[in-house]
């Protein structure tokens, strides 16, 4: 099975790519547009801001062919943020637009820095084969300063201060706000089922 890691320019994937050959994936790192294509599942994880994340996607020449991807898609931390229509970070981006809504930044409480950095219980989790054998109550670990629209792409949650949507999906594309790779046993486990949807 070939996974392919959209490599736009910046950002560690290293840990991405060695949490999924663990668990016998076959793993490229790339910003190759032939690649990407071609690949039986795609992984769009966080780099930087939405917005460099979205230019840098086109001029690569990336942005059709991610939108065009029929098979399993996984975005990660900022990747899950990219699926969504826009983002007000820096001034505002123009996403994926795989879900409607606009990504915000946290609501800052004095008593919860931003940065959301750490260990948060995943609960209201949805019957969904990427969640199977994940329960109410695992903890995944999370680093973002900007939050995902609640809506009915929401497949689990943490909460931070507020209700925070942890992972979405719609069609053939899921999103994790949280990092698996950094998850223990929850994130592990999210991943291989990633692995294992029909393709």
């Amino acid at each position: 099975m070939t996974v392919a890691i959209v490599h736009l320019g910046a950002g560690n994937t290293a840990s991405v790519q060695f949490a999924l050959e663990r668990l016998g994936a076959d793993v490229v790192v790339t910003s190759d547009a032939t690649q990407i294509a071609e690949a039986e599942r795609l992984v769009l994880p966080g780099v930087g801001a939405a917005g460099y994340a979205m230019s840098r996607m086109a001029e690569l020449g990336l942005t059709d062919i991610i939108k065009g991807f029929s098979r399993p898609l996984l975005g990660l931390c900022l990747g899950q943020q990219l699926l969504f229509a826009e983002s007000e970070e820096n001034g505002g981006a123009t996403m994926l637009g795989f879900i409607p809504g606009r990504v915000t930044r946290m609501p800052v409480r004095d008593d919860l820095p931003v940065p959301h950095m750490g260990w948060s219980k995943l609960h209201n989790l949805k019957d969904d084969p990427i969640l199977e054998g994940v329960t109410e109550g695992d903890y995944a670990y999370f680093v973002h300063s900007y939050v995902c629209p609640d809506t009915d792409a929401t497949i689990a949650c943490a909460d931070y201060g507020a209700s925070v949507p942890a992972m979405v999906r719609s069609g053939n594309r899921w999103g994790c706000q949280f990092h698996p790779e950094r998850s223990a046993k929850a994130g592990a486990r999210i991943l291989k089922n990633f692995l294992e949807l029909p393709a």
